[in-house]
């Protein structure tokens, strides 16, 4: 099972996806029998490698934001004792 396949939600995969769907309209009973197997795995890795890289991307920014955030506390408890 794979997320919806909406071009703006995914467009690091948005070639293989129409390919996919472009696939799925010639081959109507073929898509049944693995006519587009092919692009359905190179899709899963697609959406796999997005993902990994979102989560690497929300990483990193949670990781820069406690660092400002520590030393925003850091600040004011300087600031406060004062």
């Amino acid at each position: 099972m794979h997320p919806p396949l909406t071009l703006h939600k995914h467009p690091m995969c948005a070639e293989i996806i129409e390919l996919f769907q472009k696939c799925h309209v010639e081959h109507p009973v073929g898509k049944f029998f693995g006519e587009c197997t092919d692009l359905k795995i190179k899709l899963d890795r697609c959406f796999r490698q997005e993902k990994a890289l979102k989560r690497k991307a929300n990483f990193e920014e949670s990781k820069k934001f406690k660092e400002q955030l520590r030393a925003f506390r850091k600040e004011n408890a300087v600031s406060g004792s004062q």
